[in-house]
């Protein structure tokens, strides 16, 4: 395999009845939920994969599924709403699966997440696939906003010693901070502002702006959040730092009014 080989990697889809076995607050907006149950051959082989979660309607104890199709889609629309969320650790041993969820705007995703407690019941489908990149950058840059700090925390974990990692990351304030476990040497540019700005671009491409970034060696960037946030850090670092795009990739997890997006960008 040649030096920075990225893979994209396909998984069987299927969807899995989950109990909640533990519930903590991270943080006052991060609900940290550990499952457990159907789990067996769940694989993510990324740390921004994400996995579409149900949640029971109002009144019911567990999510109601449609059939899925032989390719894996739906047949009939859903009852249950759906959100897409990152797998924030899997313990295969344990058959544990963690996730975060950012608490935020009203939804059915934050309803049910702040009040989750043990024995409830969700369901997960997915992921379909995974965009794997490899650890052998000499370093890496991550930015995005509250929901990107599910993924950004579990690359950090993953990262083997000798490398170095730099985060930008905007929260309400410093109660909502994450303190990260990595083997890596790691930066952190924490940005404050207000969650009525979380769709203002301005905070976060202004502390990326003010970034010294190592002047040697190969650097990887992933940025994540509203996505037109995440789509202007992208063509910061590729057309004004001039970044091979390869080594750039940005999602927008969310956008002001629109339910349950999910945005590459390439351009």
């Amino acid at each position: 395999m040649s030096k920075h080989a990225i893979t994209r990697v396909r998984h069987e889809p299927r969807r899995r009845l989950l109990t909640v076995q533990q519930v903590e607050r991270i943080t006052p907006g991060m609900a940290r939920i550990t499952l457990g149950g159907d789990l067996e051959g769940f694989n993510s082989a990324s740390y921004d994969d994400h996995v579409k979660v149900f949640f029971p309607l109002p009144g019911d104890t567990k999510p109601t599924l449609p059939e899925a199709g032989a390719n894996g889609e739906a047949n009939g629309a859903a009852r249950s709403p759906g959100r897409d969320y990152t797998p924030r650790r899997f313990d295969s041993g344990r058959q544990e699966l963690i996730i975060d969820f950012a608490l935020h705007e009203a939804g059915p995703a934050t309803s049910w997440a702040s009040q989750a407690a043990p024995g409830q019941q969700l369901a997960i489908g997915g992921p379909r696939g995974s965009f794997v990149v490899p650890d052998d950058f000499d370093w890496y840059l991550f930015v995005g906003d509250e929901t990107a700090l599910p993924a950004i925390g579990r690359r950090l974990e993953e990262l083997r010693r000798g490398t170095r990692a730099i985060v930008v990351a905007a929260v309400t304030d410093a109660a909502e901070q994450q303190t990260f476990e990595s083997r890596a040497t790691v930066e952190t540019v924490w940005v404050h502002r207000p969650l009525s700005r979380a769709e203002d671009p301005a905070p976060l491409l202004d502390a990326v702006r003010a970034l010294k970034l190592p002047q040697t060696g190969d650097g990887y960037c992933w940025a994540a959040g509203e996505s037109q946030t995440a789509k202007l850090i992208r063509q910061h670092f590729v057309a004004e730092r001039g970044f091979d795009k390869a080594w750039v990739k940005a999602a927008g997890y969310w956008k002001r009014g629109a339910v349950s997006i999910h945005e590459t960008h390439n351009d």
